[in-house]
């Protein structure tokens, strides 16, 4: 796709129901190569990790004060940016063209000549039953859906829904939007002649880790989302085919369904964990306890990038070391070719995997993922009078460095990056442990278990009745020296194995009640 021609477009983009892995792949092609970047409240922020750096973004709900812009002043926004040039991808919850007033932005466009394309998006109406479990057509059952929208008034004369039409029909009725008015559709499709046992369902948040589905009949269904507390958004499905949920269902009886997990991990290394997580059916919370910054003075580190040819062994403990060196040796005008005959031990696969993609295969990775295996197995690889460099965050263990000296090897062990207490931790913690339910916390990592604590600043007992849980060894170590109590460790050290472990936690748990 070429979007180098400098005649403005605007692309209307539907973002799907709101899980942000339900994105299309024409959308995402999109937010990696356009100009300018509107997004609609409702969206999930997550989408964002696809938006090319550069571009520039505009939360439609942070216009005109932090208040919700009319669909009027969007559609002049968009025009004012197109005639700049630009190329603009408008992204909208939903599809554009199912109750998305995706028509009213095409109409606003058409009319001042400015060039518009519809990049359809997975509709809630769709997408939001299948992960209840709930098809809209089966054999013998269903075999017409009709979507409504629940914002029009059912008992005004003008009405276009046909009300009576929808209560004597066969198939299968889906209201967006309807939360609100849902005590006067149920009263008129009751009156109009539906049948009191007619199964329902309100499902809550659809598609996202916090769903909820209510069931019951229609003459139940009001008061029975009142009880579950539910809230918008809410779609309701009415029909028979509701009843088949019951053994249709698969997004909330998943392994983690219904447990909310913290993830300590920085912003920009959070969203791998969160992804497996929310796989896994739970709802991801993240709580930033490290942020990685530059070197303010990173001449020792350059020097080492010139002189990388001098070392005989390159040792990667973590990705941020890999970015690290990475930007220096960039910024230096070099690349992969610096390493030459320059051999490279990664501690595990994220970090190889890191290496791979800039053109490096790492020649050791340890069965094992944490430091004293990597040191065992550079015993057998390096020799007397070795150069070896170890780049790596201010102030981490000393087991490895001090191991590999102890060979009779010559190490650099340089600090290639900083990790910082992000602003306004301790007030998220505390806010979030106290009024929220937290089922799990994971740590990744010594510094971000530190963090939390200090930041919680005596109020630790906040963490007692939640599970924490720990990617490996030298995490839990640190975990039990704060006088905090370890309840999973994984055994395979890496993010997958840590999901492996809170999962395992859960199903022992759950045979033993």
């Amino acid at each position: 796709m070429d979007l180098s021609g400098r005649t403005g477009k605007v692309y209307i983009v539907g973002a799907g129901p709101g899980g942000h892995d339900l994105l299309t792949l024409r959308a995402k092609d999109l937010l990696q190569e356009t100009d300018l970047v509107l997004i609609d409240p409702m969206v999930d922020n997550r989408v964002l990790r696809y938006v090319r750096a550069g571009a520039e973004l505009i939360n439609v709900g942070e216009i005109a004060g932090g208040g919700l812009p009319t669909q009027m002043e969007i559609n002049d926004l968009l025009i004012e940016h197109a005639s700049q040039g630009k190329t603009v991808t408008y992204l909208k919850n939903g599809d554009p063209f199912v109750m998305g007033r995706g028509e009213e932005v095409v109409e606003a466009l058409a009319k001042v000549s400015v060039l518009f394309e519809v990049v359809p998006g997975v509709s809630s109406a769709i997408a939001v039953p299948a992960y209840a479990g709930i098809p809209l057509t089966y054999p013998g059952v269903a075999s017409s859906f009709t979507v409504v929208s629940g914002n029009e008034d059912p008992s005004i004369e003008e009405a276009l829904i046909d009300w009576h039409a929808l209560a004597k029909g066969v198939g299968t009725l889906i209201v967006l939007m309807g939360w609100e008015s849902l005590p006067g559709i149920v009263d008129t499709l009751l009156t109009e002649g539906m049948d009191t046992s007619t199964p329902v369902a309100l499902i809550e948040r659809g598609t996202e880790p916090r769903q909820r589905t209510v069931v019951s009949t229609v003459r139940e269904i009001v008061l029975k989302g009142r009880q579950a507390g539910l809230r918008p958004p809410v779609v309701a499905i009415f029909g028979q085919v509701v009843a088949l949920r019951d053994r249709m269902r698969w997004y909330d009886n998943q392994p983690l369904s219904g447990r909310r997990v913290v993830v300590t991990r920085s912003s920009a290394q959070a969203g791998e964990l969160t992804d497996l997580l929310a796989r896994e059916g739970a709802e991801p919370l993240e709580l930033p306890c490290i942020e990685v910054h530059p070197l303010e003075d990173d001449a020792p580190l350059r020097e080492a990038a010139k002189n990388l040819g001098s070392y005989n062994w390159v040792v990667f403990t973590s990705t941020n070391a890999v970015e690290a060196l990475w930007s220096v040796l960039k910024s230096g005008g070099m690349d992969a070719r610096a390493f030459g005959g320059v051999r490279v031990a990664a501690i595990g696969p994220v970090t190889s995997k890191s290496l791979a993609a800039r053109g490096i295969i790492a020649d050791y990775v340890p069965m094992h993922y944490i430091a004293e295996a990597l040191l065992e197995g550079l015993t057998a690889h390096v020799h007397f009078g070795d150069r070896v460099l170890v780049p790596g965050a201010e102030g981490a263990r000393g087991v490895l460095v001090e191991g590999i000296r102890s060979l009779g090897v010559t190490v650099d062990a340089l600090v290639a990056y900083h990790t910082r207490l992000p602003q306004g931790l301790g007030d998220c913690a505390r806010r979030l442990f106290k009024e929220g339910r937290v089922d799990v916390v994971t740590f990744a990592s010594s510094s971000a278990v530190r963090n939390l604590v200090a930041k919680l600043q005596g109020e630790v007992h906040l963490l007692d009745s939640t599970v924490l849980a720990c990617i490996g060894t030298a995490t839990a170590e640190t975990v039990e020296e704060l006088g905090l109590k370890v309840d999973v460790q994984a055994r395979e050290h890496t993010l997958s194995g840590l999901v492996d472990a809170i999962k395992d936690y859960f199903a022992l748990g759950s045979q033993i009640e």
